[in-house]
């Protein structure tokens, strides 16, 4: 019993420990984005963002949306993200952005320049509305072809926008280590097993990028 009491003691103090030594504790770290954010037709509590807010002690509020983009409004999946400020919490510490996937698979009617300036508002009001917080913005995978589609013209897109605003930008198409283009990767790493999705990750794929996201946000954030 006695050893079993000093076990639980020092558990408990290990616990504290880290508390007061992690940052990020009771800090709130707000998610805003599309299915990348909302994890598609899984739990929330499955995707690596929702992992390290737990890992770290925050405060966590998911602001996704399936079927989201950037810059075009959707009749089924609602307004663009740009026209959205007005419904995002008051106060956030570390405000993460995933999005541009539903942009890419829309460019031809969007068009690059008109994501850009509609990223480029997005960006503006998040800074405004959140000027202590750090903002960052995650990009979707890669994919097949991946040199020569529209998605990495999004993505560079993205990059540029941000970088102009001092946003840092995960890269996850060049990168993560979620090989998007693999059949053989998505079957094991993603929602139903890769068929026909090349953008949710299932639970496993979710703690194999957690690692590659957590050094990232680690790198770029302080209080």
């Amino acid at each position: 019993m006695k050893r079993i009491f000093l076990a639980l003691f020092a558990t408990i103090l290990a616990i504290s420990a880290f508390s007061q030594s992690d940052p990020l504790t009771g800090k709130k770290m707000v998610v805003f984005g599309d299915s990348y954010v909302r994890n598609h037709r899984e739990p929330v509590e499955n995707t690596w963002h929702y992992k390290f807010a737990k890992k770290h002690g925050m405060e966590y509020s998911n602001h996704g949306r399936n079927g989201s983009c950037v810059a075009l409004d959707r009749q089924r999946f609602g307004k663009a993200m740009y026209k959205k400020i007005g419904e995002l919490p008051d106060s956030a510490d570390l405000f993460v952005i995933i999005a541009g996937h539903n942009d890419a698979s829309h460019l031809d009617s969007i068009g690059i320049d008109n994501y850009r300036l509609r990223l480029g508002q997005l960006c503006d009001s998040l800074v405004e509305k959140y000027p202590t917080a750090n903002i960052l913005f995650f990009t979707s995978w890669n994919g097949k072809n991946f040199a020569h589609n529209n998605f990495k013209k999004i993505i560079d897109a993205s990059i540029d926008v941000c970088g102009a605003r001092s946003i840092p930008v995960f890269d996850a198409a060049r990168n993560s280590n979620i090989y998007a283009h693999s059949d053989a990767f998505r079957s094991i790493y993603f929602q139903n097993q890769g068929k026909g999705d090349r953008a949710h990750l299932n639970a496993k794929g979710h703690d194999r990028f957690l690692p590659i996201a957590e050094s990232f946000i680690l790198s770029h954030i302080s209080y």
